[in-house]
């Protein structure tokens, strides 16, 4: 897997995230990267409290009181 530097990193989240929201599919093809790598890097931001357009989180499972 290759190992991509963390400038890389963020140019290519920033063409994910909002303001641009671009598709990870067309991402991926424009920068090189997998899919899979953009989709980890998504999950990572989610993880840090980023918004990430697209996830929501499902309340349904839940009850009132939780």
């Amino acid at each position: 897997m290759p190992r991509y530097s963390e400038e890389r990193k963020a140019a290519t989240l920033k063409k994910l995230l909002p303001p641009q929201s671009r598709s990870v599919n067309s991402v991926a093809n424009e920068d090189g990267a997998s899919q899979h790598t953009s989709y980890l890097w998504l999950k990572q931001c989610r993880e840090q409290g980023i918004a990430v357009p697209g996830y929501q989180i499902k309340i349904d499972n839940y009850s009132v009181e939780e």
